[in-house]
């Protein structure tokens, strides 16, 4: 093989072997051009989209880490401290689904842990094809199987998420996995490994065996029919290793017997070793000789490259490492001194006593940059252009809604979350199925909220607006629970930037979330970026995944949206600008992704959601929920199915809302800063005190077994139920044809 095939079957480009010429001034050997490609790759580089995450804002008054480290980290209040992120693991579960998610919870669990934190909650965003289809219900079966599996069996609940299919995912799912842990705010870690020549460099966890290897290069490619071959770039799991791997590194924290801890996820030892030695300012030796392997044979750039799981790096004082290895030993975990801190600056690899390759880490931490032309594509213009009064009629509404809600983007997730422990651990105190997860802190009053969000649809037809949309929905999710919004973490999911539609929708993305975080002020203190997520039938909807985490001071004082009590008065709020352009109705009714939705009013999303969150906190309310996909009549719905109790609309007060639209317009459309509360006549004046100077409508009552909207709907609460707790996992007919 010629050195050209060598280095462009690791993934680099010409460019890029000449600039590592230029670096090291000689000839790289494989195991130091290994080095390169894994870290110079988009997965572990990010040489495609770090420019554009420079315009995120990443500080604020509770972020107590920004990103750079493992974890972000925000405070709660009474020293306690919230570490948390959000990765993907696409590839890999596109072609070994099960322990493609399975390793992707446990990579996002070892991120906390290198904080210092107790991992305590987990979260999902998933994308998969249709389920029509025998290969994306496999996908998604097996993904479901391999969250719960490592997740239940390690003991950390698994507590919120969501789900959504789409042709545009059909080959390339999305898994999306985060993990939120606490910490004592003066007690964070970071993944540093400070001066201090002859610190020595401890491997501890399981073996190190082939897989994974080369999986960041993977990670950094399209999908083809030969991806499927790639099965040993994709890691094996070992939940019991994961949470030996858990308690024994918050043991050593403990202990203070640490000078910096890292996990080891994509690129291995190389990709961990060379971060804690860049960020340190100095070098490390890596003897590869002296790494535990579970296989026989495995050549030195195999054992610096391997992404077997269940493995911590740590840098250790030397009259310390005796003791850490006890410690790991009491933890059935194998452990070993690997190498030495030096001050060189370089990553260097030893095997058999001899140097067989050294790269200074700064190299490999500096991987090239390439910002690329920003110009809007043709397919926008097609896809934009919508007109609603070339749609047909609905001439059964209570069809359309059950329908609507029996559709897998929109019915009950329950038989997916079934599967997950969600109280493990005895802190979740709302569980999931709401609009967000609520967790106490034991021994306090305090508490948060946590939540996944993002539509696909929405930033395919308008990247920027979907962006924004994004971060408005998870706000406004979790201040429907009653939590203040506090930070966010993201995973960007796109296609190539090497093509002009995936780095225009990734561009135009990142700016949506800019300016939603700076005016809702949430910060993103950690993520991910997933990039040439697209098959040969074409690239995904840009996807950017946000998990966004908010705190309580107390939180018993918490809402959920299920009606309570028969006979609350059910009021609508805020602004009611409902379009069909983009909605689920759209595409579920009449089999069309067309419009542009209405960008978020931001100012307005901001003002409107934190007074749900202050009605909530001063007990007026305790049933609120946000109208997003399928709008006001899907809201609503949700509302009776989750707390088994009817509404009746009044038919004068709902008039105002129907004039001069469309009825499916005025029912099923959608838009943000939009939400439903209930509130018992008792406290009818306490609301309308609250609402003064905000729009907003007491539309009808709670009580009773039937959901009407006279002249519109008229449905049994049981009608509902029935479409709405559908099984996802059970084959069911092809959705059926759509109006016009």
């Amino acid at each position: 093989m010629s050195i050209q095939e060598t280095y462009a079957s690791l993934g680099l480009s010409d460019s890029e072997y000449d600039r590592i010429l230029e670096l090291m001034g000689r000839a790289p050997n494989y195991l130091e051009l290994s080095l390169f490609s894994v870290m110079w790759s988009e997965h572990c580089g990010y040489k495609n989209s770090r420019p554009l995450l420079r315009r995120f804002p990443n500080t604020g008054p509770r972020v107590l880490q920004g990103p750079g480290e493992n974890a972000g980290v925000i405070e709660v209040g009474e020293g306690w401290a919230l570490a948390f992120k959000m990765e993907s693991h696409n590839h890999p579960s596109a072609v070994e689904p099960y322990e493609g998610a399975a390793t992707g919870v446990g990579g996002i669990i070892r991120d906390v842990i290198a904080m210092g934190a107790r991992p305590v909650a987990l979260l999902n965003a998933l994308r998969f094809g249709p389920l029509d289809d025998e290969r994306n219900r496999y996908l998604f079966r097996e993904v479901v199987r391999g969250i719960g599996g490592y997740g239940n069996a390690i003991g950390v609940p698994t507590v919120g998420g969501e789900v959504e299919f789409s042709p545009a995912y059909s080959g390339n799912p999305l898994v999306n996995a985060m993990c939120v842990g606490i910490i004592r705010a003066d007690e964070v870690v970071r993944a540093k490994a400070e001066a201090g020549e002859g610190n020595l460099v401890v491997l501890f966890g399981a073996k190190t065996g082939r897989d994974g290897i080369h999986g960041a290069t993977f990670a950094s490619d399209e999908l083809t029919e030969e991806s499927e071959a790639k099965r040993s770039n994709v890691q094996v799991g070992d939940p019991f290793a994961g949470k030996m791997l858990i308690e024994c590194s918050l043991r050593l924290l403990e202990r203070d017997l640490l000078v910096a801890l890292q996990d080891l996820g994509a690129a291995g030892i190389a990709s961990s070793a060379s971060e804690m030695a860049a960020r340190g300012e100095v070098g490390i030796e890596i003897d590869a000789e002296r790494v535990p392997l579970r296989e026989e044979g495995m050549e030195a750039w195999e054992v610096v490259i391997s992404e077997s799981q269940e493995r911590m790096l740590a840098v250790v004082e030397p009259e310390k490492a005796e003791e850490v290895l006890k410690i790991c030993g009491r933890y059935e975990l194998d452990a070993a001194v690997v190498g030495r801190v030096t001050s060189d600056g370089d990553l260097r690899v030893l095997d058999n006593g001899d140097t067989i390759g050294s790269v200074p880490a700064q190299y490999l931490a500096d991987a090239p940059v390439y910002e690329r032309e920003v110009r809007r594509p043709a397919y926008l213009d097609e896809v934009q252009n919508f007109d609603p009064d070339d749609l047909l009629v609905p001439e059964d509404y209570n069809e359309v809604l059950l329908r609507m809600l029996a559709h897998p983007n929109l019915c009950s997730r329950s038989s997916v979350y079934e599967q997950y422990d969600s109280e493990v651990g005895s802190d979740t105190v709302v569980r999931p199925g709401a609009d967000a997860a609520v967790m106490r802190i034991k021994g306090t009053k305090l508490g948060f909220a946590v939540t996944t969000d993002v539509s696909g649809r929405h930033c395919y037809l308008d990247p920027r607006g979907g962006g924004a949309a994004a971060v408005a929905e998870a706000y406004r999710n979790l201040s429907c629970v009653g939590a203040e919004p506090v930070a966010i973490t993201d995973c960007l999911n796109f296609g190539s930037p090497e093509k002009l539609d995936g780095y225009y929708g990734l561009s135009e993305a990142v700016d949506g979330l800019v300016e939603a975080c700076e005016v809702l002020g949430t910060p993103v203190v950690s993520g991910n970026v997933s990039l040439f997520n697209e098959t040969e039938q074409g690239a995904i909807y840009p996807t950017p995944a946000v998990g966004m985490v908010g705190v309580f001071d107390d939180v018993c004082r918490h809402a959920t949206s299920g009606f309570k009590r028969e006979g609350d008065m059910v009021v609508h709020l805020g602004d009611y600008r409902p379009t069909l352009a983009g909605s689920d109705y759209l595409e579920i009714v009449h089999g069309k992704v067309v419009g542009r939705p209405e960008a978020p009013r931001l100012s307005h999303e901001k003002e409107y959601a934190d007074l749900v969150r202050l009605l909530v906190a001063e007990g007026i309310v305790d049933t609120a929920h946000d109208v997003s996909g399928g709008g006001l009549a899907v809201a609503l719905a949700e509302m009776s199915v989750a707390g088994g109790i009817g509404m009746v609309v009044d038919r004068v007060e709902v008039e105002p809302m129907l004039r001069g639209r469309r009825r499916d317009e005025a029912l099923f459309g959608e838009c943000g800063a939009h939400f439903v509360v209930a509130v018992p006549e008792e406290r009818w004046e306490d609301l309308q005190e609250a609402l003064a100077g905000i729009p907003y409508d007491q539309i009808g009552r709670t009580g009773g077994d039937r959901f009407a909207i006279p002249g519109l709907l008229d449905l049994t609460v049981d009608d509902l139920r029935a479409a709405y707790d559908r099984d996802l996992f059970e084959r069911h007919a092809p959705e059926g044809g759509h109006l016009g």
